[in-house]
């Protein structure tokens, strides 16, 4: 193996591959974390928590930060907009075994945006340095950020935002190539991605549009960043996480399983949701995850529909494996 990056080190850590989830509500709960990360991640990223939950001790918060151990090393992102709060909730996750506290200045949502989190705080540079410099000193690991270029497209602050970060002691920072404005609408710009990795001394990880292995290789070189978040494009296709880890590791991406073995993963994953949650919690959630597992499979369309109606796991199982069998059917061939 003749490896083509070098790993990602965040502080103590080695990271290797260089290769992140991202972290997205209600998708990377630590089920998913232990499902995906033999495919070749690097570092998990739990789903996104609220330091104001944390502070009075959310039974489902803390669920939320769970982890299994298989899926180590481990950051937990934190959001809110009080420095104290959220060092408070920084002693909280690293207490309940998180290896990196990373703080969330990207995400959009209006649920978080409307009480000053996530990417609002973009909106206050030095709001952002403050809670930066109290997370780092309230933990014995390293913290890290995750931002948008801004608030809107004529408020980019990331360089500033960045260079306050490395001042305040945060080890390594995420940039999401799109403004809160965007949401997910165009295309990340990677060009800013390759000014912030000119503009600070710290790790820069690279997140935005990665959804093919060759494409994620050559926005990696040609930006210079330290390591590649993915997100959106790996729900369904775990599969994306070894084919760019192939290519770190100097050899050509693995071929993409046929639509039958896919559907049997997607399998797996259902009944270890079911095991870990229950029933009732696991169908809801697993309708959006089977629907990404079916993506270019013939009849995907009908059989997504006929998935929303079902409220038991084993019916649903059950027209999986039908499916499955079915593709691999002399007729279906």
């Amino acid at each position: 193996m003749s490896r083509t990056v070098p790993p990602l080190r965040i502080g103590p850590i080695e990271v290797w591959p260089p290769l992140v989830l991202a972290p997205m509500s209600g998708v990377t709960n630590r089920t998913m974390r232990a499902l995906y990360k033999p495919f070749g991640l690097g570092l998990t990223v739990t789903e996104f928590v609220s330091s104001n939950a944390l502070k009075f001790g959310s039974k489902r918060t803390m669920e939320m930060i769970d982890q299994h151990g298989l899926e180590k090393p481990v950051a937990t992102q934190l959001w809110g907009d009080d420095p104290q709060t959220m060092a408070l909730a920084a002693k909280v996750v690293r207490e309940c075994g998180a290896d990196i506290v990373d703080i969330n200045f990207g995400c959009p949502a209006p649920k978080v945006t409307k009480t000053n989190g996530g990417s609002a705080c973009l909106r206050d540079p030095q709001r952002c340095e403050d809670i930066m410099r109290a997370v780092a000193a309230a933990v014995d690991c390293p913290v890290t950020m995750k931002m948008r270029l801004g608030w809107s497209e004529n408020e980019l602050v990331y360089v500033d935002v960045a260079r306050r970060a490395e001042s305040a002691g945060v080890k390594a920072i995420t940039l999401h190539a799109r403004t809160a404005r965007q949401f997910y609408k165009g295309n990340a710009d990677w060009e800013h991605i390759a000014r912030l990795k000119q503009a600070v001394r710290i790790p820069v990880v690279g997140n935005g549009d990665l959804d093919e292995p060759h494409i994620a290789m050559e926005r990696m070189r040609k930006s210079g960043v330290d390591a590649v978040m993915l997100g959106r494009g790996v729900l369904g296709n775990p599969w994306l996480i070894s084919q760019i880890r192939d290519l770190m590791e100097g050899h050509e991406p693995s071929p993409l399983p046929p639509a039958a073995e896919r559907l049997r993963y997607a399998i797996v994953h259902y009944r270890a949701m079911v095991a870990e949650w229950g029933e009732s919690r696991a169908v809801p959630q697993m309708r959006k995850h089977v629907a990404l597992y079916l993506k270019n499979v013939p009849g995907a369309a009908r059989l997504r529909e006929r998935l929303m109606r079902i409220e038991r796991a084993d019916d649903a199982i059950a027209l999986i494996e039908a499916t499955a069998a079915q593709l691999e059917s002399p007729l279906a061939a």
